[in-house]
């Protein structure tokens, strides 16, 4: 498998700002072809698009407006016909909001779901494709423990099963797709500073426990997912945190 960065085409969720932004950046500045955004928010979206277009050129960049939930079908039409080949598919996209059950699930799990599906079978070379990679987005808390965030441990936890899975020795070898996933430390985002928790009584002691982990910042993850890209196997499950290299965990 192709593990250069350069020439390459991916598409990135939940890129208008946080993570995924920076994923955008650190992918083209290895030298990828183009990186097509989606975001649900179209005003930071366009906004960010300006900036990476006077960054790296105007035909690198192009950004979608895109509810991951609701979207599939129409944002994957369109990106099929406009590029025909995509090597490169990140889940991104995800929420932190214990006070919705199924909001939580339905963004960080099961949208995740089907993107990767509706991506790993255009690209499987066992039906026409040409093989690529799939990176999905889980969590420290994908396998660490918090008594505060059930609803969002549960939506990580799935992400990681789901992955190891689908990206099988066996389904690689028959597919040439590969999925791996990255488990981001706490990075200074939007999301990580406004968490919703359930038991609002409870916040103070979760703050106290955040503030205990080593923090990052969204450049640090985006140049950890572009080592993943460039060294990950299939099945393989990663933690970029504390500003240290991506690191391969053992389950």
């Amino acid at each position: 498998m192709d593990r250069d960065v350069k020439g390459k085409v991916a598409v990135i969720t939940g890129a208008a700002d946080g993570l995924g932004l920076a994923m955008a950046k650190s992918f083209l500045q290895k030298g990828a072809k183009l990186v097509v955004g989606l975001d649900v928010n179209e005003e930071q979206g366009k906004k960010s698009e300006a900036s990476l277009r006077s960054e790296f050129g105007n035909d690198r960049v192009v950004f979608y407006k895109c509810n991951v939930q609701t979207d599939l079908e129409t944002i994957y039409n369109k990106i099929i016909s406009e590029y025909k080949n995509i090597d490169l598919l990140i889940n991104n996209a995800g929420v932190l909001d214990e006070l919705n059950i199924r909001r939580t699930i339905e963004v960080n799990t099961i949208a995740l779901m089907e993107w990767t599906v509706k991506f790993y079978e255009y690209m499987r070379i066992d039906k026409g494709g040409k093989g690529g990679t799939i990176i999905n987005v889980s969590s420290i808390y994908g396998f660490r423990v918090l008594p505060y965030i059930p609803y969002y441990h549960a939506s990580k936890f799935a992400v990681i099963g789901f992955s190891k899975s689908l990206g099988h020795e066996d389904n690689f070898k028959r597919t040439g797709v590969r999925v791996a996933t990255l488990c981001p430390g706490l990075t200074y985002t939007n999301m990580a500073n406004h968490p919703k928790i359930k038991e609002e009584e409870m916040m103070p002691q979760l703050e106290v426990c955040l503030m205990a982990h080593d923090w990052q910042d969204p450049e640090d993850i985006g140049r950890g997912t572009v080592e993943i890209f460039e060294k990950a196997d299939s099945a393989s499950v990663w933690l970029v945190e504390g500003r240290r290299p991506a690191e391969k965990l053992k389950f």
